[in-house]
């Protein structure tokens, strides 16, 4: 009973956000907190709500002041000579742009945090695809797919994860899988390519001063420096590129739906160019110490935050300026994870995550045993979708694991299986990141769903059949 409930309540919360039914927040609550009446547990929804609180917490804290020490280093400039690169490399090239988006997240994804890739990434493209129309979906399903397999580094979370469940070394696992992984990563690049391709078709393909002259702007103006004001907001409008001023200097134009879109100005006056050395190795120190696992990476982004806004702007006004700048962005963020932590809370607490994983894995009939390493990799695209990627690596791997062992088949071979579903876990609803990425983007959570699953799990397929070809799984 609780194992039907529990895929009822998954897919009833899919559908109503890919239907638009409902928000994703009122989801995340609602359903869960309907199913948990409905397995008589409703008297207990506090205790369940109060620990997935308790569990996400530090995520939460982590994303608010991630949010805000990479708006800061993004608002004085850090970032502007990457962004140049990726954009001039671009042009007005739909296929360029596409095939840009997917290199930005992949090389800014090693640091191993989502929400700074997403962050970065749609800041830096979400300029070009507003003034190209094109359409803003491929952006967000690019970068995250491209995430989710750069994910699988050993400081991403899921190879340490599997590690640990299973007793191993994560060199042990992640090494070997690199040749897999890069086949995964090169099919990304083609998809880009594939989808630009398409957008080109529909759009034409122009250049930046047709592109320039449409949206009225001056034409010696060939690149836009890093995000527009709805970039790193959740909804509406707003100034995110600095003072008044500032945003009155940068050209603008209004679009069909009559949103004002900003390119950022190069002389915008939140730049900081005598301080950009300090803000990158500011942030090289940061990202080093949360590889190194120095401090928790929530620690580390509020004492990298409170001295990125100290440094750079020591007038409180300016402080609070930044910090408003950024407010709406926060609490959209913020309150997805805590309204998750409702959907994990209820899947976990009433049990039904744990009766889930025992019908799967008691559907596997015995002479699949010999093949558990493909029949790892096969439920890790679905189940890491599902759910949190803790549930899956400390829930369900040393159940396979232990299921593969009876029939000769090593714990490395399964944990090197289990890391094939990272592509698809990177759009999970229940990744906080993915709601940096759709919120930044403007783009509603269902439409990215729609979208981005069929490419992530093809994805997630290809790494699995890489690592069948060469023997690694």
């Amino acid at each position: 009973m609780l194992t039907l409930l529990g895929f009822t309540m998954i897919a009833t919360f899919l559908v109503l956000i890919m239907m638009k039914k409902v928000s994703p927040i009122a989801a995340l609550v609602l359903i869960p907190a309907l199913f948990c009446v409905l397995v008589g547990k409703g008297a207990h929804l506090g205790d369940y709500v109060i620990a997935g609180i308790g569990d996400l917490a530090p995520t939460a804290a982590m994303l608010m002041f991630a949010i805000v020490y990479f708006g800061v280093m993004i608002d004085v400039g850090l970032f502007d000579p990457i962004v140049r690169g990726i954009l001039k490399f671009a042009k007005a090239d739909p296929v360029r742009i596409v095939v840009g988006t997917a290199v930005l997240a992949a090389i800014v994804s090693l640091d191993g945090d989502g929400s700074t890739t997403f962050m970065i990434t749609v800041s830096a493209m979400y300029p070009l695809y507003k003034r190209l129309k094109m359409s803003l979906v491929v952006m967000t399903g690019v970068a995250a797919t491209a995430n989710g397999v750069m994910n699988t580094l050993p400081w991403g979370g899921p190879t340490a994860r599997a590690a640990t469940a299973l007793k191993l070394d994560a060199s042990d696992i992640f090494v070997p899988m690199i040749p897999a992984l890069a086949v995964g990563l090169v099919f990304v690049f083609a998809l880009a390519y594939v989808l630009g391709r398409r957008e080109r078709t529909r759009l034409g393909h122009l250049s930046i001063d047709e592109v320039t002259e449409e949206a009225t702007e001056t034409a010696d103006e060939k690149v836009l420096v890093g995000a527009g004001n709805g970039a790193r907001k959740g909804t509406g409008g707003g100034d995110h590129a600095g003072s008044a001023n500032a945003a009155a200097s940068a050209p603008s134009y209004e679009n069909e739906d009559g949103e004002t879109f900003t390119g950022l100005d190069p002389r915008r006056a939140t730049l900081r160019p005598k301080l950009y050395w300090f803000n990158a190795l500011l942030t090289v120190v940061l990202l080093t110490a949360m590889i190194m696992e120095l401090l928790p990476i929530p620690v580390l982004f509020m004492l990298g935050a409170a001295l990125a806004l100290t440094v750079n702007f020591p007038h409180m006004p300016d402080q609070r300026a930044r910090i408003g700048a950024h407010a709406e962005n926060v609490l959209n963020v913020a309150g997805m994870v805590f309204a998750a932590a409702v959907f994990t809370g209820v899947l976990q607490g009433t049990g039904m995550v744990d009766h889930m994983a025992k019908w799967v894995v008691g559907g596997i009939p015995d002479w699949m045993g010999p093949h558990m390493a493909l029949v790892t990799g096969v439920l890790s695209i679905p189940f890491t979708y599902f759910m949190s990627n803790d549930g899956f690596y400390f829930g369900i791997l040393p159940v396979l694991s232990e299921a593969g062992a009876a029939h000769g088949v090593s714990s490395l071979e399964i944990a090197r299986a289990s890391l094939v579903g990272q592509p698809l876990h990177m759009s999970s609803p229940l990744v906080p990141a993915v709601y940096v990425l759709v919120g930044m983007a403007k783009v509603e959570f269902g439409d990215h769903t729609r979208f981005t699953v069929k490419w992530a799990a093809l994805t997630a397929l290809v790494v699995l059949g890489a690592g069948l070809l060469f023997g690694i799984v």
